[in-house]
């Protein structure tokens, strides 16, 4: 998916505070994958803590997608639980995406959510709308 940098609310609503974001997280060509999605996520879970983050995150990827004209790729059970697995892993002091990145490099690996989650599950409508426990095996801090 790609962020092209909406300028301002009228541009589908989209909030400005998540356009400055995406200025400082998407490269030149605004690309917008797991990378960014997870920056995404590490910068919410800083700035506003544990549950908001994950209200902000879904939000904003939510209104992305429609910016985009691809309200469907919109999946609320991968979005909330990358969100969940960021904060699981962020520690007082990290301040610098990269160093995070660097210390949790398993959160780059988009196929994480695999050790949690069936593909089948991941793959309902169900859990593309609203949040989906994982079938597989518990996240860290639920075990």
């Amino acid at each position: 998916m790609s962020a092209h940098h909406p300028q301002t609310p009228a541009h589908g609503g989209v909030d400005p505070e998540l356009t400055a974001i995406l200025r400082d997280i998407t490269g030149p060509d605004g690309r917008f994958g797991h990378r960014q999605h997870i920056h995404l996520a590490f910068l919410a879970v800083r700035r506003y803590g544990m549950p908001d983050a994950t209200e902000k995150v879904c939000g904003w990827i939510r209104q992305v997608t429609v910016y985009e004209r691809a309200p469907q790729k919109y999946h609320h059970t991968v979005s909330r639980a990358w969100v969940e697995l960021v904060a699981h892993h962020v520690a007082a002091g990290d301040t610098d995406f990269d160093a995070f990145a660097g210390r949790c490099p398993e959160l780059l690996n988009k196929r994480l959510l695999a050790r949690h989650y069936r593909s089948s599950t991941l793959a309902a409508d169900a859990a593309r709308r609203s949040w989906t426990t994982p079938d597989l095996a518990p996240f860290p801090w639920a075990a």
